[in-house]
């Protein structure tokens, strides 16, 4: 976890210890980098304006190399540009003040999520997504993808040949927490067009949700 103000820090770090959870805390991006390169997590919090700046493009930045721990951006950043924005970069974002509980089972979400059935390799075409890598090719060439990118295309891929609803895309990327009349799902379709490049392979049905193939 990292979080500047050091009161809601010990807060957080003791709710969640006291909730069965091993933390380690960091105040800057430049403690947590040294913490994520020795040690294993099932899930990261980042306050969002931490010293060494804005945690988003730290994230984003680590995202292009294949960094796909589930991250929780906890913040004071609430309008809504501000929350898709973070939406398309970590997996959750929790606005302040919030409430203990609510933090603690969103955390709870989030290290419980995982790929869907055992380790796989899911293929369409010349489009692979190995589960147990968590890595996405096409046409043999490794792409980045972000977390919640992999996650809605394992869906896809696994259902290949089916319309895929949104409502399920959003729980298997974001658990509940996403409303589903946000636009955040089809930001980051259109992101994971670009990346897998042409012809696509993620089609729309409109009023309905996508499909490959």
């Amino acid at each position: 976890m990292t979080e500047d103000d050091e009161d809601l820090r010990l807060a957080v770090a003791v709710s969640l210890r006291g909730n069965g959870f091993a933390v380690d805390v960091a105040r800057d991006l430049a403690g947590a980098d040294e913490t994520l390169a020795v040690n294993s997590y099932d899930c990261a919090v980042f306050d969002r304006m931490v010293p060494g700046g804005d945690a988003l493009g730290y994230v984003a930045a680590r995202r292009r190399t294949g960094f796909d721990l589930p991250v929780l951006f906890l913040t004071a950043l609430g309008g809504l540009g501000q929350r898709v924005e973070g939406l398309a970069v970590g997996d959750d974002y929790l606005v302040k003040p919030f409430e203990i509980d609510e933090l603690v089972a969103r955390v709870r979400g989030l290290c419980r999520r995982g790929p869907i059935g055992s380790p796989a390799v899911l293929r369409h075409g010349d489009v692979e997504l190995d589960q147990g890598r968590r890595e996405v090719r096409r046409g043999g060439v490794l792409l980045t993808v972000t977390h919640k990118q992999f996650l809605v295309l394992e869906l896809l891929l696994a259902n290949a040949g089916r319309v895929v609803p949104r409502d399920d895309l959003i729980r298997h990327a974001w658990d509940e927490h996403l409303d589903p009349s946000s636009n955040v799902l089809d930001v980051l379709v259109g992101q994971l067009r670009r990346k897998l490049h042409e012809p696509p392979v993620v089609h729309t049905v409109r009023g309905v949700g996508y499909r490959v193939g």
